[in-house]
């Protein structure tokens, strides 16, 4: 077992907690490290947009499509 497929093997909680994740130089998203919440839930990672100041860019905006899921967007402001 390689050291990067034993680390992808744990629990997201063993990994750390947390919206942590990384931005990309020039690109609009950043990844989000998966978490689980204080009630148990737990929350797989994903992509979201970076903060700024207009909610029209981001992916569930009307006229937005998620790259990863294909899902169009149908919020409004």
């Amino acid at each position: 077992m390689t050291l990067m497929s034993f680390f992808l093997s744990l629990p997201s909680y063993a990994r750390g907690s947390g919206h942590g994740g990384s931005h990309s130089g020039g690109t609009h998203s950043h990844t989000v490290r998966g978490y689980i919440k204080k009630d148990g839930t737990q929350v797989a990672p994903h992509r979201a947009t970076n903060p700024n100041q207009t909610t029209k860019d981001n992916f569930s905006h009307k006229g937005n499509v998620n790259p990863d899921t294909g899902k169009v967007g149908t919020k409004n402001d």
